[in-house]
This record gives structure tokens, C-alpha cells and sequence, in this order.
């Protein structure tokens, strides 16, 4: 092995042991499959070893792996077959919700009943405001971070995070009462 294979060798392995975990949290939030999360993860780092050369370092390694990551999760949409194709197709990311009502995996029935009911706050979420919703809370990662991941301004970043509160607060506040949570006033932040 020569001496750049092993500097790809070495630096592959950080970003894997330093990223992967949040790779797949955010994947399996965004496409609600264990299986098909560890798939994405796996094939996030397949485009990282046939780009890392091309990487030019104007974000960090950590926003450039996540927008990776979010373009295998559209891919992984894009390739779906028959009708879910042209539903995918036809609905306007923007503005319509998405809404799967197939269970939950087991992971899910790990959280407890406050996160499980905020898991499920998500699906009144638009695709892009479910993107933004997990990449700062859940990840973690500033209006920067997030902005840079999705190839937006910070300005469409606040402005659709503060919609995805809305949507989840005003779902949260609807369904308390039903689903045996404490009917107080929900924050939106």
C-alpha cells in the first residue's frame, strides 16, 4: 500500500468513527428503517471514498458528510418503484406533509412516551422541515451547519424551522389531551 492510500485509509476511518452515529440517526429519522438506514450510511461512505479527493475543505468535513447523507436519503426516495414513485413524483415537498402510518421500528419502542409522541409530532412535517427539525434538534448542529447541509440561506433555515414548530406544536397541543399528556402550554422553542 502506498503512503496516499493509507492517509485515505486513515482519514476514512476517522470520519467513520467520528460520524457515523449521527449519520445514521439522521438517515433513520428521515427514512423511519433501521435496514435501510445502516444501507444509506453504507453507501454515504462508498460516495466519500470515490469524492474525498474532490473535497476543497470549504465546510467541515461534518456538513459535507451530512449533505451527503441527505442526498442518499433523496436518492433513496427518488428510486423507489410503482406507485410510491410517482407519489414521490407528484407531491409538493413544501407544502404537504408526509404521513406514514406503517409501525414504528423497535427502536422507537426504546424512547420514552414523550419522545415517542415527538417522533410522531415529525410526520406533520413537510420533507424539508423534518430535515431542518432533526438536523437542529436532534443532531444538534447550528442555522450554519444546517444551512451549509441543505444548501440553503440561513434565513430559509429559521424560517422553516419556525414552521415545523408550529406544525408540531399545534399537533402537539391537538393530540395531548388524547394520547395521555399533560395538557400545558407547549413551548416553540
Amino acid at each position: 500500500m502506498n503512503g496516499g492510500e493509507e492517509i485515505m485509509d486513515s482519514v476514512f476511518d476517522e470520519l467513520y468513527d467520528k460520524y457515523h452515529q449521527e449519520l445514521y440517526q439522521f438517515l433513520f429519522y428521515m427514512v423511519k428503517n433501521h435496514e435501510t438506514a445502516e444501507d444509506l450510511v453504507q453507501e454515504v461512505y462508498i460516495r466519500v471514498l470515490k469524492s474525498y479527493e474532490h473535497f476543497e475543505g470549504k465546510s467541515s468535513q461534518k456538513t459535507w458528510l451530512y449533505s451527503i447523507a441527505k442526498n442518499a436519503a433523496i436518492d433513496h426516495f427518488r428510486k423507489q418503484k410503482g406507485w410510491k414513485q410517482r407519489l414521490l413524483e407528484n407531491f409538493d415537498w413544501d407544502k404537504q406533509p408526509l404521513k406514514d402510518d406503517r409501525p414504528l421500528p423497535e427502536e422507537i419502542a426504546l424512547l420514552n412516551d414523550e419522545m415517542q409522541f415527538i417522533y410522531h409530532s415529525l410526520n406533520r412535517c413537510t420533507v424539508n422541515q423534518k430535515s431542518v427539525i432533526i438536523l437542529r434538534f436532534i443532531q444538534g448542529l447550528s442555522i450554519f451547519e444546517t444551512a451549509e447541509i441543505l444548501n440553503w440561506s440561513e434565513s430559509k433555515v429559521k424560517t422553516t424551522q419556525h414552521r415545523a414548530l408550529k406544525a408540531i406544536k399545534k399537533y402537539m397541543q391537538n393530540h395531548a389531551g388524547e394520547e395521555g399528556h399533560h395538557n400545558e402550554e407547549i413551548p416553540m422553542e
